[in-house]
């Protein structure tokens, strides 16, 4: 019987923990896809205790507590940190073969290395022992980013945004670089026009240009599309149910620009039209400047009315949805190909059932000009876990080339997520280490070794033409 969470913790074989340990384990960190609140790095925060780290804004683990009959003012209400963070122990040994059983305790090792299991009898203990380390210096936000060997950091920012907290760590010369990453989801929600209008007037003072028709307010996205360029960015991102691909003229979106401005709610069909046209202004945007552009698709957001109106999005009451994906994908795509404007591009799914779907559509649009241009991204939210990670890598080994695959993310807003790397890596190299012992692939390990460190690492570094914050 294997101990839990040994140095071979996912490692079945010895090939696959020979090319974890000589290949996989050392290599850095690229982030580039994540939520941290890149004002925490430039003040190089201190936090005061464990939940603070932890808990604060982890939707992941409210949802398992509220499961487990845990009052919500120990998840988002007002009890105090020990007694949120008590909680939240009783609450572990009950997701047993959930990831977050996993990720809590490889967290607990990695940063803390604390091996002790977390329950109701050791929360006391853990939590002193946890907050003492973090009270101190060595863990700071930044101090953090390095002992997990973090080399970049692409945080998610809306256009409106200053980047003001980007300029200070760039200026600062810190060592990590944080990018901000490009995500204009609130310049496509015409769908609430009293919001939409709102957010125009943000854009307005953001960019210094008077938004009176549909060409100003594109010359204004065009502006902060500019300003992130110059703060180094080189990623866009879109949160969205399913690409929208209706048929528009641009005589359709100035009409719809100017009925939605004059706050009047706009049909369905409409809708689907300015969204429609925005990604594919958004996309030739990115293409122009050599960006590699992102799409979060499938997930069916804010589905507890009554909790949306309490606690607002981003809370924990999203899930999987079932939308039409292929052909709007694929119009949204060649029409972007057809002018030679489509650019590189990574898919994220989020019901497993589209897999292959996903992972054969990037194969329709690769050309030849960068390896990998078409990218179908790593296992999503409730895909990033032991068994959605194993599917994307099997769906994209069949269909196309791992060997090719930028690998993980954090997506997260924790700083102690970066364990969720160290898991990827685990199963990526135990898939192959297996395949290896099988007989499936030749025994080269040199060849197969750089194969892992090429997913884990030096893909992501070269696709994205990433430089440290030093050059």
């Amino acid at each position: 019987m294997k101990e839990f969470l040994d140095e071979n913790f996912l490692l079945e074989t010895n090939t696959a923990a020979k090319l974890y340990h000589d290949y996989a384990k050392s290599k850095p960190i690229i982030d580039y896809h994540c939520h941290l609140p890149q004002q925490d790095v430039a003040s190089d925060r201190i936090f005061n205790d464990l939940t603070e780290i932890w808990l604060e804004g982890d939707h992941y683990k409210w949802r398992a507590m509220r499961t487990n009959g845990v009052d919500e003012k120990y998840c988002t209400g007002d009890a105090s940190n020990i007694e949120k963070f008590k909680k939240w122990a009783e609450t572990v040994p009950y997701t047993m073969r959930n990831p977050l059983y996993h990720w809590t305790h490889l967290e607990l090792q990695r940063y803390f290395g604390i091996r002790k299991l977390l329950n109701k009898n050791t929360a006391e203990e853990i939590y002193e022992e946890a907050s003492e380390m973090l009270r101190k210096p060595d863990f700071s936000a930044k101090n953090i980013l390095h002992k997990m060997k973090v080399e970049v950091v692409c945080t998610t920012d809306d256009p409106v945004d200053d980047l003001k907290y980007h300029k200070e760590l760039k200026d600062s010369g810190f060592d990590v670089s944080i990018l901000p990453t490009f995500r204009p989801d609130k310049a496509m929600a015409v769908e609430n026009a009293v919001e939409f209008v709102k957010y125009v007037k943000k854009l307005e003072k953001a960019s210094n240009i008077s938004i009176s028709d549909f060409k100003s307010f594109i010359d204004a996205i065009q502006n902060r599309h500019d300003f992130f360029a110059d703060m180094g960015c080189k990623l866009s991102d879109h949160g969205i149910e399913t690409m929208y691909a209706n048929d528009y003229t641009d005589s359709d979106l100035k009409s719809i620009f100017t009925k939605v401005l004059s706050g009047k709610e706009l049909s369905v069909e409409e809708v689907g039209k300015f969204k429609a046209g925005m990604l594919v202004i958004g996309a030739r945007m990115d293409h122009e400047k050599g960006w590699t552009q992102q799409f979060h698709l499938g997930a069916i957001r804010n589905n507890n009315p009554r909790m949306m109106r309490e606690l607002g999005p981003d809370t924990g009451f999203d899930s999987i949805g079932d939308f039409e994906m292929a052909r709007p994908m694929s119009k949204f795509l060649g029409r972007l190909d057809d002018t030679d404007q489509l650019a590189r591009t990574i898919l994220y799914n989020l019901n497993p059932r589209d897999n292959y779907l996903f992972a054969t559509m990037i194969g329709n649009f690769q050309d030849g000009s960068v390896a990998g241009k078409m990218q179908f991204g790593s296992g999503w939210w409730f895909l990033d876990q032991k068994e959605g990670m194993e599917m994307q890598m099997n769906a994209l080994s069949n269909l196309g080339l791992l060997s090719r695959f930028v690998g993980m993310l954090t997506d997260s807003r924790s700083f102690l997520s970066y364990p969720r790397h160290e898991y990827f890596r685990r199963l990526l190299c135990n898939l192959l280490g297996n395949d290896i012992e099988k007989g499936l692939l030749p025994n080269d390990i040199e060849f197969i070794g750089e194969m892992v460190e090429n997913i884990c690492y030096y893909n992501a570094k070269n696709f994205f033409e990433f430089n440290s914050n030093t050059d």
